[in-house]
Protein backbone atom coordinates (compact mmCIF):
# COMPACT_ATOMS: atom_id res chain seq x y z
CA UNK A 1 0.00 0.00 0.00
CA UNK A 2 1.63 3.36 -0.90
CA UNK A 3 1.00 5.92 2.01
CA UNK A 4 0.48 9.04 -0.14
CA UNK A 5 -1.91 9.80 -3.02
CA UNK A 6 -5.23 7.64 -2.12
CA UNK A 7 -8.82 8.53 -1.11
CA UNK A 8 -9.55 6.08 1.77
CA UNK A 9 -12.70 4.94 3.88
CA UNK A 10 -12.66 4.22 7.32
CA UNK A 11 -15.50 3.09 8.77
CA UNK A 12 -14.58 2.86 12.57
CA UNK A 13 -13.35 5.78 12.42
CA UNK A 14 -14.63 7.85 15.17
CA UNK A 15 -12.47 7.38 17.68
CA UNK A 16 -9.62 4.86 18.69
CA UNK A 17 -7.23 3.64 16.63
CA UNK A 18 -9.46 4.22 13.62
CA UNK A 19 -9.51 7.75 14.18
CA UNK A 20 -5.85 8.19 14.75
CA UNK A 21 -4.96 6.54 11.28
CA UNK A 22 -7.36 8.39 9.48
CA UNK A 23 -5.56 11.40 10.93
CA UNK A 24 -2.42 10.12 9.98
CA UNK A 25 -3.36 9.44 6.71
CA UNK A 26 -4.89 12.86 5.81
CA UNK A 27 -1.34 14.08 6.98
CA UNK A 28 0.19 12.37 4.24
CA UNK A 29 -1.79 13.60 1.60
CA UNK A 30 -4.89 11.34 1.41
CA UNK A 31 -8.30 11.87 0.89
CA UNK A 32 -10.04 10.45 3.88
CA UNK A 33 -13.60 9.58 4.66
CA UNK A 34 -14.56 8.29 7.39
CA UNK A 35 -17.31 6.72 9.01
CA UNK A 36 -19.68 5.73 12.01
CA UNK A 37 -23.18 5.86 13.90
CA UNK A 38 -23.11 8.94 15.73
CA UNK A 39 -23.97 11.81 13.46
CA UNK A 40 -22.96 14.53 15.90
CA UNK A 41 -19.50 13.25 16.64
CA UNK A 42 -19.04 13.09 12.56
CA UNK A 43 -20.13 16.29 12.28
CA UNK A 44 -17.82 17.58 14.95
CA UNK A 45 -14.99 15.53 13.43
CA UNK A 46 -15.57 17.38 9.89
CA UNK A 47 -15.27 20.45 11.31
CA UNK A 48 -12.35 20.19 13.38
CA UNK A 49 -10.40 18.00 10.63
CA UNK A 50 -11.68 18.40 7.41
CA UNK A 51 -12.98 14.63 7.19
CA UNK A 52 -15.72 13.52 4.66
CA UNK A 53 -18.05 11.39 6.96
CA UNK A 54 -20.66 8.75 6.30
CA UNK A 55 -23.34 7.83 8.66
CA UNK A 56 -22.66 3.42 8.86
CA UNK A 57 -23.74 0.64 11.42
CA UNK A 58 -21.73 -1.97 10.28
CA UNK A 59 -23.92 -4.60 11.83
CA UNK A 60 -26.76 -3.62 9.59
CA UNK A 61 -26.50 -4.63 5.84
CA UNK A 62 -28.51 -2.47 4.45
CA UNK A 63 -26.07 0.52 6.66
CA UNK A 64 -23.20 -1.11 4.63
CA UNK A 65 -25.06 -1.08 0.96
CA UNK A 66 -26.46 2.52 1.53
CA UNK A 67 -23.17 4.21 3.13
CA UNK A 68 -20.68 2.03 -0.01
CA UNK A 69 -23.47 3.91 -2.44
CA UNK A 70 -22.72 7.27 -0.73
CA UNK A 71 -18.93 7.15 -0.83
CA UNK A 72 -18.50 6.23 -4.42
CA UNK A 73 -20.80 8.29 -5.69
CA UNK A 74 -19.20 11.56 -3.68
CA UNK A 75 -15.48 9.77 -4.20
CA UNK A 76 -15.38 7.75 -7.37
CA UNK A 77 -11.42 7.69 -7.26
CA UNK A 78 -11.55 5.83 -3.96
CA UNK A 79 -9.12 2.99 -3.66
CA UNK A 80 -8.31 2.19 -0.15
CA UNK A 81 -10.98 0.76 2.28
CA UNK A 82 -9.93 -0.41 6.20
CA UNK A 83 -12.34 -2.30 7.77
CA UNK A 84 -12.15 -1.17 10.96
CA UNK A 85 -14.94 -0.88 12.97
CA UNK A 86 -14.83 -3.82 16.09
CA UNK A 87 -16.59 -4.90 19.20
CA UNK A 88 -14.76 -6.25 22.20
CA UNK A 89 -16.62 -7.78 25.40
CA UNK A 90 -16.16 -10.53 27.95
CA UNK A 91 -18.22 -13.12 28.01
CA UNK A 92 -19.08 -16.08 30.52
CA UNK A 93 -19.27 -19.64 29.00
CA UNK A 94 -20.70 -20.88 32.33
CA UNK A 95 -24.02 -20.83 30.95
CA UNK A 96 -26.08 -19.88 27.97
CA UNK A 97 -27.65 -16.89 28.88
CA UNK A 98 -24.11 -15.56 29.76
CA UNK A 99 -22.55 -14.97 27.03
CA UNK A 100 -24.84 -15.67 23.78
CA UNK A 101 -26.10 -13.04 22.76
CA UNK A 102 -22.80 -11.12 23.32
CA UNK A 103 -21.33 -13.93 21.09
CA UNK A 104 -23.99 -13.08 18.48
CA UNK A 105 -23.21 -9.64 18.20
CA UNK A 106 -19.71 -9.84 17.92
CA UNK A 107 -19.62 -11.92 14.97
CA UNK A 108 -22.10 -9.75 13.68
CA UNK A 109 -19.97 -6.92 13.86
CA UNK A 110 -15.91 -8.28 13.75
CA UNK A 111 -16.85 -11.35 11.10
CA UNK A 112 -19.71 -10.41 9.15
CA UNK A 113 -19.27 -6.62 9.03
CA UNK A 114 -16.01 -6.69 7.30
CA UNK A 115 -16.97 -9.37 4.95
CA UNK A 116 -20.06 -6.67 3.76
CA UNK A 117 -17.65 -4.19 3.67
CA UNK A 118 -15.82 -6.03 1.18
CA UNK A 119 -18.35 -7.34 -0.70
CA UNK A 120 -20.07 -3.80 -1.18
CA UNK A 121 -16.68 -2.08 -1.93
CA UNK A 122 -14.98 -4.59 -4.21
CA UNK A 123 -16.15 -3.61 -7.72
CA UNK A 124 -14.84 -0.28 -7.40
CA UNK A 125 -11.80 -1.25 -5.63
CA UNK A 126 -11.28 -3.27 -9.11
CA UNK A 127 -12.34 -0.52 -11.26
CA UNK A 128 -9.52 1.86 -9.72
CA UNK A 129 -5.92 1.05 -11.17
CA UNK A 130 -4.30 0.35 -7.30
CA UNK A 131 -6.20 -0.28 -4.69
CA UNK A 132 -6.07 -1.66 -1.35
CA UNK A 133 -7.88 -3.53 1.53
CA UNK A 134 -7.24 -3.11 4.77
CA UNK A 135 -8.77 -5.73 7.26
CA UNK A 136 -7.98 -5.54 11.25
CA UNK A 137 -7.22 -8.50 13.49
CA UNK A 138 -5.38 -8.54 16.19
CA UNK A 139 -2.57 -10.35 18.14
CA UNK A 140 -5.54 -12.36 19.87
CA UNK A 141 -6.10 -14.30 16.64
CA UNK A 142 -2.86 -15.67 17.59
CA UNK A 143 -2.66 -16.41 21.35
CA UNK A 144 -6.29 -16.49 23.49
CA UNK A 145 -7.54 -13.70 26.05
CA UNK A 146 -9.91 -15.95 28.49
CA UNK A 147 -12.71 -13.40 28.65
CA UNK A 148 -13.29 -12.42 25.30
CA UNK A 149 -13.52 -15.74 23.60
CA UNK A 150 -15.65 -14.66 20.55
CA UNK A 151 -13.74 -11.60 19.88
CA UNK A 152 -10.49 -14.31 20.11
CA UNK A 153 -11.73 -16.56 17.27
CA UNK A 154 -13.32 -13.67 15.11
CA UNK A 155 -10.06 -11.50 14.72
CA UNK A 156 -8.75 -15.31 14.12
CA UNK A 157 -11.08 -16.19 11.26
CA UNK A 158 -10.08 -12.29 10.06
CA UNK A 159 -6.70 -13.38 9.72
CA UNK A 160 -7.57 -16.39 7.85
CA UNK A 161 -9.80 -14.37 5.53
CA UNK A 162 -7.14 -12.02 4.88
CA UNK A 163 -4.43 -14.56 3.98
CA UNK A 164 -7.71 -16.09 1.69
CA UNK A 165 -9.17 -13.36 -0.52
CA UNK A 166 -5.18 -11.86 -0.99
CA UNK A 167 -4.33 -14.95 -2.75
CA UNK A 168 -7.84 -14.99 -4.79
CA UNK A 169 -7.26 -11.30 -5.78
CA UNK A 170 -3.32 -11.75 -6.50
CA UNK A 171 -4.66 -11.50 -10.58
CA UNK A 172 -6.24 -8.26 -9.76
CA UNK A 173 -5.23 -4.56 -9.01
CA UNK A 174 -5.93 -4.70 -5.25
CA UNK A 175 -3.74 -6.00 -2.41
CA UNK A 176 -4.97 -7.10 1.08
CA UNK A 177 -2.98 -6.14 4.12
CA UNK A 178 -4.05 -7.05 7.50
CA UNK A 179 -3.19 -4.83 10.44
CA UNK A 180 -2.41 -6.72 13.73
CA UNK A 181 -2.98 -4.64 16.43
CA UNK A 182 -1.69 -5.23 20.12
CA UNK A 183 -3.83 -4.35 23.22
CA UNK A 184 -3.83 -0.22 22.12
CA UNK A 185 -4.87 2.21 25.08
CA UNK A 186 -8.11 2.85 23.81
CA UNK A 187 -12.14 2.98 24.71
CA UNK A 188 -12.32 -1.09 23.86
CA UNK A 189 -12.76 -3.48 26.86
CA UNK A 190 -12.01 0.18 28.80
CA UNK A 191 -7.85 -0.32 27.82
CA UNK A 192 -7.74 3.91 27.82
CA UNK A 193 -5.39 3.90 31.26
CA UNK A 194 -4.03 -0.23 30.89
CA UNK A 195 -0.33 0.25 32.10
CA UNK A 196 0.07 -3.13 29.94
CA UNK A 197 -1.28 -1.66 26.56
CA UNK A 198 0.74 0.12 24.05
CA UNK A 199 -0.02 4.10 24.00
CA UNK A 200 -2.48 5.07 20.84
CA UNK A 201 -0.23 7.64 19.63
CA UNK A 202 2.45 5.15 19.55
CA UNK A 203 1.05 2.46 18.24
CA UNK A 204 -0.15 4.48 15.25
CA UNK A 205 3.28 6.15 14.76
CA UNK A 206 4.85 2.39 14.75
CA UNK A 207 2.12 1.25 12.18
CA UNK A 208 1.95 3.91 9.86
CA UNK A 209 5.61 3.29 9.67
CA UNK A 210 5.56 0.14 8.69
CA UNK A 211 3.33 1.28 5.79
CA UNK A 212 5.98 3.51 5.00
CA UNK A 213 8.70 1.24 4.87
CA UNK A 214 7.43 -1.97 3.40
CA UNK A 215 4.41 -0.84 1.16
CA UNK A 216 4.11 -4.73 -0.20
CA UNK A 217 3.82 -5.65 3.12
CA UNK A 218 0.61 -8.35 4.11
CA UNK A 219 0.88 -8.19 7.44
CA UNK A 220 1.30 -4.74 9.92
CA UNK A 221 3.39 -6.38 13.07
CA UNK A 222 4.77 -3.57 15.22
CA UNK A 223 7.07 -5.39 17.68
CA UNK A 224 5.00 -5.08 20.96
CA UNK A 225 2.42 -7.99 18.76
CA UNK A 226 5.60 -10.14 17.60
CA UNK A 227 5.12 -11.82 21.36
CA UNK A 228 1.75 -13.19 20.58
CA UNK A 229 1.81 -13.29 17.15
CA UNK A 230 4.55 -15.87 16.83
CA UNK A 231 4.24 -17.50 20.20
CA UNK A 232 3.32 -20.91 18.20
CA UNK A 233 6.58 -20.71 16.08
CA UNK A 234 9.15 -19.98 18.39
CA UNK A 235 7.20 -22.95 20.17
CA UNK A 236 6.41 -20.80 23.99
CA UNK A 237 2.62 -21.21 23.58
CA UNK A 238 1.68 -22.37 26.47
CA UNK A 239 3.36 -19.66 28.31
CA UNK A 240 2.50 -16.93 26.41
CA UNK A 241 -0.91 -17.93 27.06
CA UNK A 242 -0.23 -18.13 30.87
CA UNK A 243 1.51 -14.82 30.91
CA UNK A 244 -1.48 -12.73 28.78
CA UNK A 245 -3.86 -14.42 31.18
CA UNK A 246 -2.76 -13.32 34.57
CA UNK A 247 -2.72 -10.00 33.62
Amino acid sequence: MNITGNTVFVPGGTSGIGLALALRLQARGNTVVIGGRRTELLAQLAAEHGFDTVEIDTSDPVSIEAAAKEVVAAHPDLNVLITMAGIMRPEDWHSAEGFLSTAEATVTTNLLGPIRLVAAFLSQLRRVPAATIMTVSSGLASVPLQVTPTYNATKAAIHMLSESIRLQLADTGVEVVELVPPAVRTALMGQQDDEHAMPLDEYVDEAVALLEAEPGAHEILVERVKFLRFAEVRGDYDEVVGVLNRR
